[in-house]
């Protein structure tokens, strides 16, 4: 399942991140890494962005980012 598959009011755990090159590095740059938990707050009505919290901070990722981040 990819963070962009889960539901809003969901807590998820980070198990892979699928990207390359300079897309993965600022994905890990944001704190998203393998082990991490994200609560998933909002996801606007087309689907793009989705609000997560992540180590205590709120962030928006894009639907293209969110699909590189497989969760548990």
């Amino acid at each position: 399942m990819t963070l962009k598959e889960t539901k809003t009011g969901q807590t998820v755990t980070v198990e892979k991140l699928n990207g390359e090159g300079a897309v993965k590095r600022r994905i890990m740059d944001m704190g998203i890494t393998k082990g991490t938990e994200i609560y998933v707050r909002k996801v606007a009505p087309l689907g793009d962005p989705v609000e997560i919290t992540v180590r205590g901070y709120e962030l928006s990722v894009r639907k293209a980012d969110a699909e590189i981040i497989e969760v548990k």
